[in-house]
């Protein structure tokens, strides 16, 4: 094990986990303390608690530049999640903090909710459900439902969690399953197309793709507008893909059938948007990921990568490299 200054200290900047047992005794295991550290996204508070951390654990609290000049001592720094935009990349790299993330976490469940939206909006289950609790009973028809089977399913993106939610569609029936993904390739089954090709052809169109500065408000007032009246858009990924106010106007005049949406750009969203008055969108709050199962794999994962890192090992996901 590479020398370490004693004592050696892992800080978790963000709680909400009922236990932290595994990490406890994981890096109590490679000789580190554990704290938890609540930080709730003030900037401030971070760089107080960042100081004499050999490596930090983060869930949704941003890490930007002043922060990670303030970390003194710090190795690496473990993304409690997949996505990373709310850590400055760059500043880590020039300061040599290996940022990793955990991938491979909470697969099953988020192509699960991706399902779970898309189906209630398919079904207008958020309809039926307030029509049957407010004591009005009937068979006809409200709005418009259209069989899966035969219709285009669009993939924007196509990692791990894209691929588990194709699996789960397929027993659906589609006709075309296209597919936009820059490291995808041919094969039996999908056809590889661009996102406005997407946006044009698909009748379900689910987002899996990670944010950064090209792909922030990918779905935009201009991709919306290519869409069929069809189309449900479903967003388990990251807030920013979608431009929200485009996309409530396009679902408030009914240009398109529907919205699932597990994120948003701002967490948590201003309830008085304007998006949360439609009946045919479906939200959750970002709690696609989350089963029993998926939390403590993910809490065991973190831990795992803070101990390779306080070795002198390279995170088995290292998102920053030099």
């Amino acid at each position: 094990m590479a020398q370490l200054l004693s004592p050696v200290r892992v800080v978790a900047l963000d709680d909400g986990y009922a236990e932290y047992d595994q990490e406890t005794s994981l890096l109590a295991a490679a000789g580190a303390s554990f704290e938890v550290r609540p930080v709730r996204a003030d900037v401030d508070c971070a760089v107080e608690h960042v100081r004499g951390a050999h490596v930090v654990l983060v869930r949704e609290s941003p890490l930007p530049r002043r922060v990670i000049e303030a970390m003194d001592c710090c190795r690496g720094i473990v993304r409690y999640g997949i996505g990373v935009d709310n850590i400055d990349m760059e500043a880590a790299r020039e300061r040599r903090i290996a940022v990793a993330n955990v991938p491979d976490y909470g697969t099953d469940e988020v192509s699960t909710q991706a399902l779970a939206l898309a189906l209630s909006v398919v079904r207008r289950l958020r309809l039926h459900d307030a029509q049957v609790r407010a004591g009005r009973w009937s068979t006809g028809v409200l709005q418009p439902m259209y069989r899966l089977r035969g219709r285009t399913l669009g993939l924007i993106g196509f990692g791990r969690i894209a691929r588990m939610t194709l699996e789960k569609f397929n027993g659906f029936g589609f006709g075309r399953v296209l597919v936009s993904d820059p490291h995808a390739k041919a094969s039996a089954g999908i056809e590889l197309a661009t996102v406005d090709e997407i946006c044009a052809q698909a009748d379900m169109i689910s987002l899996h793709a990670p944010l950064n500065a090209h792909t922030r408000h990918l779905i935009d007032e201009r991709r919306i507008s290519l869409m069929r009246p069809t189309a449900i858009v479903v967003n388990t990924a990251r807030g920013g893909l979608v431009d929200l106010d485009a996309l409530h106007r396009a679902l408030a005049a009914r240009r398109i059938l529907g919205a699932g949406l597990d994120v948003f750009e701002k967490e948590p969203p201003d309830p008085q948007h304007p998006i949360f008055t439609l009946d045919n969108v479906a939200v959750s709050n970002h709690i696609g990921w989350y089963s029993e199962e998926a939390m403590r794999d993910l809490q065991r994962m973190a831990a795992e990568e803070a101990v390779r890192i306080l070795r002198g090992d390279k995170p088995l996901h290292w998102l920053n490299p030099w």
